[in-house]
């Protein structure tokens, strides 16, 4: 390819030559960090709208960067795709949250409702919502190392705490059955599809997010409580 110069005019009215060479000094120059940055926000938003399955071709081109560029810092696709999965997935989960389960000071539906609305607000956002189902479709590993982290950081607990609240047997004296892995799943898919209802298919959803919380609570808590108590009715 050719270097053409680009002709401008000085602000004496006179011809002004200047070297592709020079435009490009001027361009403004990020930091690695910086940079780094905004790809990987970048890749978020991208992956969000256009799948797993988007190009990083198309991303650079968003991004008004080159594709040698993005491979800089992200050698292959699947590292962009790992570092999405990190800042995601991995990066919005708090360890508080633990104690916040397990706090017996309060009710199980107290501690319940209080986590499922920061978990709504901080996790189950668009971008969140959007590339964990296109995951899930590109049989990225990203969905089954998030359910190994919600089975051991959330649903266990849950199942723990439920015992407690049922005056059930602690799952150290009788392990947890799969059925009631289940049951704490039915607790938090019961909020998950709130989100699926809104961001994947833009369906019509319960415009008071506070109260679909506390009644999706209610519903799935009540059941679970009642079934784990006839299933130790000796306890």
């Amino acid at each position: 390819m050719v270097s053409v110069p680009i002709t401008r005019f000085s602000s004496l009215g006179a011809l002004k030559e200047t070297s592709p060479k020079t435009v490009a000094t001027t361009r403004q120059r990020l930091s690695p960090e910086v940079r780094e940055r905004q790809i990987v926000d970048g890749a978020i938003a991208f992956f969000a709208e256009v799948g797993l399955s988007g190009q990083t071709r198309e991303l650079a081109l968003r991004l008004s960067v080159t594709q040698p560029l993005i491979y800089r810092y992200f050698p292959t696709k699947q590292d962009l795709i790992d570092r999405v999965y990190e800042e995601v997935f991995v990066g919005r989960w708090r360890a508080e949250w633990s104690d916040l389960i397990s706090n017996r000071e309060r009710s199980l539906r107290e501690r319940l409702i209080e986590f499922y609305r920061i978990y709504a607000r901080d996790v189950l956002t668009y971008d969140w919502i959007r590339i964990y189902m296109f995951a899930g479709l590109a049989g990225e590993d990203i969905n089954r190392r998030y359910i190994s982290l919600l089975e051991d950081q959330l649903l266990v607990p849950i199942v723990r705490e439920v015992r407690a609240a049922a005056r059930a047997p602690k799952p150290s004296e009788v392990p947890v059955k799969g059925l009631e892995i289940e049951a704490a799943w039915h607790i938090h898919a019961a909020i998950f599809y709130y989100f699926v209802r809104k961001h994947i298919y833009h369906a019509k959803t319960e415009p008071d997010l506070d109260a679909f919380i506390e009644d999706a609570v209610d519903r799935t808590l009540d059941g679970a409580l009642a079934v784990t108590a006839r299933a130790f009715p000796e306890t």
